[in-house]
């Protein structure tokens, strides 16, 4: 699959900028001890520290050239989660802009070496932690995702962490087969086989042995493991769907 996104790179730049900032209002005033929807373990305090220091992990690499080997870094004693979200969104959306997408930079994805990975990456981080956030507030409204930015964070999952990430680990066990991935208008194909992952932009008539889709926004959430199977539309077999879901929390976690 190729590594270049379904959207513009200035547009993914605004998406990690207002989603940032969403994320930091979402997590005001809420409780940072609350546990999190889906991530066993996590409290909500510290889903917003993890991005902060997500942020400032990858303004290290960039500047310094090599990858921090301990990243996840504390808030000042005078800080807030939220304060220490809000300066690292700042840091590392001042730091992306001032750098074409297409110069290169190292990342850990060899296929795409160049800050509009960054872009993306942090956009669709940012975009599923804003979610975690509301989806954990006790009455808060979980904001949408505009179809644009779902799409291309369908393709970003299936093409970073199906295919690229699962094959750095390994998998093994597996079931052979092909699971299609509808939604917005396209077809994607996450493909199994004895030698590893893969994923695809297909076209309509491509065989697969399962089929999973919703709308596009459903999807890009269900495959990140914020919504339930009950809620996507799932024909052919059903083991190869939940061997998908399986797989991406692996990649994912």
């Amino acid at each position: 699959m190729t590594v270049a996104p379904l959207v513009d790179y200035a547009r993914l730049l605004e998406v990690l900028d207002v989603e940032g900032e969403r994320l930091a209002m979402s997590a005001t005033g809420t409780d940072p001890e609350l546990a999190v929807a889906h991530l066993p373990g996590m409290r909500l305090g510290e889903v917003v520290r993890h991005v902060g220091s997500v942020y400032r992990m990858v303004v290290s690499w960039l500047r310094d050239g090599e990858r921090p080997t301990r990243w996840q870094r504390e808030p000042d004693e005078d800080q807030t989660v939220v304060d220490y979200l809000r300066v690292g969104l700042r840091e590392v959306v001042g730091e992306l802009a001032a750098h074409d997408p297409e110069e290169g930079c190292p990342t850990w994805w060899p296929a795409h070496q160049n800050y509009g990975f960054w872009y993306r990456r942090l956009a669709h981080e940012t975009t599923v932690h804003r979610v975690d956030v509301q989806l954990t507030g006790a009455g808060m409204v979980v904001g949408g995702i505009a179809e644009d930015v779902a799409a291309d964070g369908v393709d970003e999952i299936l093409s970073l962490w199906f295919m690229h990430r699962l094959g750095v680990l390994g998998v093994s066990d597996v079931v052979p087969g092909r699971v299609a991935v509808r939604a917005g208008g396209r077809r994607w194909l996450a493909q199994v086989t004895d030698g590893g992952t893969s994923a695809w932009r297909a076209d309509p008539d491509e065989p697969a042995d399962a089929t999973v889709s919703n709308d596009v926004g459903g999807m890009y959430l269900w495959l990140w493991g914020r919504r339930p199977g009950a809620l996507v539309h799932e024909s052919g077999d059903h083991a190869l769907v939940g061997q998908l879901q399986s797989l991406l929390r692996l990649a994912t976690r």
